[in-house]
């Protein structure tokens, strides 16, 4: 007889916990047997809220030689031996947001704490001297080569990586703790380090010269996340229940999953990969929430987007060489690395004659999760004020009353102070961009800014909206390009009604100037 309620793993990133207490557990342990066998020195990077750390937990329990937490799993049938060894596992995440004195309070205390495990006393020293003497202790001890696990290696390196010298300091702390791992060589058996961005080879990794990065390689493009076939057949009773408590059908239920949690791929070809966080937690409350973005929006990101000078525009759509965004984060002279490792674009497709891979926003969960997030930069009002608007602006636009949501628009943005960004024309339009992108998590939006100008489509049950927005001209200016572009020929096969709506922004005011819509 099934459980009445099915229990989701939300926020456990311990395997052992996960099997012991019946969580759902989509199995990757085929992936590990391969990643295990088919290197010494393993890197991975995926975003955060991926999986990662579950990974590494797993890695944990199998080279512990943990048999019966496997059972049923695809290693059940790859492992014969079961070998317990002795494992050393870091969670760097516990040094977010750390400056020098807490980095090495934190690496005393994780040292001394396996140090008092294998019988050694807890001494002061260099961190490295002491991984070395745990390392050959271990060894010694269990007669068996030691397993190293490193979770988010770059955690304490992340927040710093706009402060030149901060960086430099903790970078220094974690090349120096991390440099046994090439001179113990002979007294390991595996060593696995997980991250979101490549610190690159010149810093932590110059001594591990020997390290495969697996984070592009496509036998592993599933490793972590989830893949819609793996939904389909191991989750097929949860959409199920899902589809039943929203009224509507599991094909139904499929579409709105994938269009607001999919869209990940780590390299090219690979299967279609959902956001595992957003997924479980949408199976667990029964609706479409934005939850990747409820767990924390990264300052850094926002830093980095004014350092680089990209709006918000301009965060997709981009087309870019491997190395151009697979690129170490602190020499990298475009946003584009930063975006693609924490998750915010991914490959969307490949052009192999050219070697360029195309990068773009995953789905509308991380779009509207982004432009919420970058709303205050533009838009000087209680970021709640401006949501209701956005809510009221849709049921305007889904009642077919495109005069109303404009009238509501311009009496909107003509409350708004100015900012003090607003001296260049192309503030309005960001502000338009991200207001319609909002729009995002009610109607169907796609929002095209080819520089300076924008358009904007929206679909709604009954009807397509296109959109065009001129700056300090008039209306009917703006209606000519609709025309001169021939939209509704265009959009004529997705057989709705087209509405021609056409809006000049007057940046004197700050706020919509005229407008004019024909059906």
């Amino acid at each position: 007889m099934e459980a009445l309620q099915r229990l989701y793993p939300i926020g456990i990133q311990t395997f052992s916990e996960i099997r012991e207490k019946n969580y759902l557990y989509i199995d990757k342990t085929e992936y590990v047997y391969r990643m295990t066998h088919f290197a010494k020195y393993v890197f991975l990077s995926r975003p955060r809220r991926f999986g990662k750390s579950l990974l590494t937990s797993t890695l944990h329990s199998y080279f512990s030689g943990r048999k019966d937490l496997f059972q049923g799993l695809a290693m059940e049938r790859l492992e014969k031996e079961w070998i317990e060894y002795p494992v050393l596992h870091f969670d760097m995440s516990m040094a977010k947001h750390v400056d020098k004195g807490r980095l090495e309070r934190l690496l005393d205390f994780m040292l001394s704490d396996y140090e008092r495990t294998f019988g050694l006393d807890p001494t002061a020293g260099d961190a490295n001297l002491r991984l070395t003497r745990l390392i050959k202790c271990a060894y010694e001890k269990t007669g068996r080569q030691v397993v190293v696990l490193i979770d988010e290696y770059d955690a304490p390196l992340l927040d710093v990586v706009h402060e030149k010298e901060n960086l430099g300091v903790l970078r220094n702390i974690m090349r120096n703790f991390y440099s046994p791992l090439k001179a113990c060589d002979p007294y390991l058996k595996y060593v696995f380090l997980t991250g979101i961005t490549k610190f690159s080879q010149l810093s932590i990794f110059s001594e591990l010269n020997n390290i495969k990065n697996i984070s592009m390689d496509e036998p592993y493009a599933a490793i972590c996340g989830i893949t819609e076939d793996e939904m389909l057949t191991q989750m097929k009773e949860d959409m199920e229940r899902l589809a039943a408590k929203l009224n509507i059908s599991p094909e139904e239920v499929l579409l709105k999953l994938k269009e607001n949690y999919d869209g990940y791929h780590f390299t090219y070809p690979s299967p279609d990969i959902y956001n595992p966080f957003s997924l479980l937690n949408a199976f667990a409350d029964g609706k479409f929430g934005s939850y990747w973005f409820g767990s924390g929006t990264p300052t850094y990101l926002i830093k980095m987007l004014e350092k680089f000078g990209v709006e918000p525009s301009e965060v997709g759509g981009k087309t870019a060489a491997v190395e151009d965004f697979d690129a170490p984060t602190e020499t990298m002279s475009s946003i584009t690395p930063l975006l693609y490792q924490s998750g915010y674009i991914t490959i969307k497709g490949y052009d192999s004659e050219l070697g360029l891979y195309t990068l773009d926003i995953p789905n509308k969960e991380v779009r509207v999760g982004l432009m919420r997030s970058l709303l205050p930069y533009y838009v000087s009002t209680p970021t709640e004020k401006t949501n209701t608007m956005v809510a009221y602006l849709s049921r305007d636009i889904r009642n077919d009353d495109m005069d109303s949501a404009l009238r509501r628009l311009q009496t909107f943005l003509s409350t708004i102070p100015y900012c003090d960004n607003t001296r260049y024309e192309g503030h309005y339009q960001q502000m338009f961009y991200i207001i319609f992108s909002l729009l995002g998590s009610f109607v169907d939006v796609e929002v095209r800014t080819p520089r300076g100008r924008v358009d904007v489509v929206l679909r709604t049950k009954t009807t397509l909206y296109v959109m065009e927005l001129k700056l300090d001209k008039t209306a009917g200016e703006a209606m000519e390009q609709i025309n001169l572009k021939n939209y509704p020929e265009r959009f004529a096969l997705c057989g709705l009604p087209v509405v021609k709506v056409a809006i000049n922004f007057d940046s004197e005011r700050g706020t919509i100037g005229d407008w004019m819509i024909e059906k």
